[in-house]
């Protein structure tokens, strides 16, 4: 398992991307589950800047890990902000237009839709939202 831990800020996103897109290139993943994984850390990274600490900033961690079989993607996100589980949220109804609809919640869906598992607890006082992307 590979981690980094950062400033958890908007600004870091691209450096969360590079570290993982780094791990993934050397697993020969797909284009197309490394954008979906992509995605996703740039979902909830930012939801973790935004909201975790605020109105302060604060320290983040990230693991990867790679299984064998069948080849899937680990990534672990590890906060010490206000306890959230995003899981909990109920998912927006996409049937309304974006007028009717409330604000939030189209970025968790979109992981729950494109990731093959997203979990999530508080330990230790820290939030640990765990997705895991098979390819």
């Amino acid at each position: 398992m590979k981690e980094l831990t950062l400033a958890a800020t908007v600004e870091n996103i691209a450096a969360v991307t590079d570290f993982v897109n780094a791990e993934l290139e050397t697993a020969d993943c797909p284009m197309k589950a490394q954008m979906q994984i992509d995605l996703a850390i740039d979902e909830i990274f930012a939801n973790i800047a935004q909201y975790a600490y605020a109105p302060g900033t604060g320290m983040a961690t990230v693991r990867f890990a790679l299984q064998p079989d069948p080849r899937t993607a680990v990534l672990t996100f590890l906060d010490s902000g206000i306890p959230y589980n995003p899981l909990e949220k109920e998912d927006p109804d996409t049937t309304l237009s974006a007028e009717e609809r409330e604000i939030g919640g189209l970025g968790i869906l979109l992981i729950k839709k494109t990731m093959d598992a997203v979990e999530y607890i508080r330990t230790n006082g820290q939030n640990v939202l765990t997705v895991r992307k098979r390819f």
